[in-house]
């Protein structure tokens, strides 16, 4: 005996909401995180400077920098993306949580990193009053895609 036609027509019914559920599941995962009660995808780029532009990030400064950087991200449940760390500034793709800002991550990532390479390498004591600015730049990377944004802070080692 088979199953009614309305009964099989459910259960292939409930069965496609589950494959499409499943791919929806896959797809969420993927592209965006979670909190205990937010889904987001908040990708910023964000730029800082030395104090006067000055080309201070070098002679393992700028590996060191790197560490700081990615221990603090991953720290306050920030998912870093991409990094590069010029002598005279550094760019930063990352995803934060809106929760808890990028206003307090950037603050979070200047002042711990000033107090651990200002302790590690006594030039940056010697030649500047204190390492970064007060200022850096900002951008939601929402319009333009993921790999392009990548490709462009990659890049900006070789310019």
């Amino acid at each position: 005996m088979g199953l009614a036609p309305s009964v099989r027509f459910r259960i292939e019914a409930l069965v496609g909401s589950i494959r499409a559920l499943s791919i929806y599941t896959v797809y969420i995962s993927s592209h965006y995180r979670s909190n205990r009660n937010v889904v987001f995808s908040c990708k910023f780029h964000i730029v800082w400077c030395p104090k006067y532009r000055r080309s201070v990030l070098v002679d393992g400064a700028d590996e060191r920098l790197k560490k700081i950087i990615a221990r603090v991200c991953e720290a306050r449940n920030a998912q870093l993306i991409e990094l590069e760390v010029m002598p005279d500034h550094v760019h930063l793709l990352v995803d934060v949580d809106p929760q808890f800002g990028v206003h307090r991550l950037v603050k979070v990532i200047k002042g711990t990193s000033s107090h651990e390479l200002r302790r590690d390498f006594a030039f940056l004591k010697r030649r500047l009053p204190t390492l970064w600015t007060h200022s850096y730049f900002v951008s939601t990377v929402g319009g333009a895609p993921l790999a392009i944004v990548k490709q462009y802070i990659e890049n900006q080692k070789h310019v």
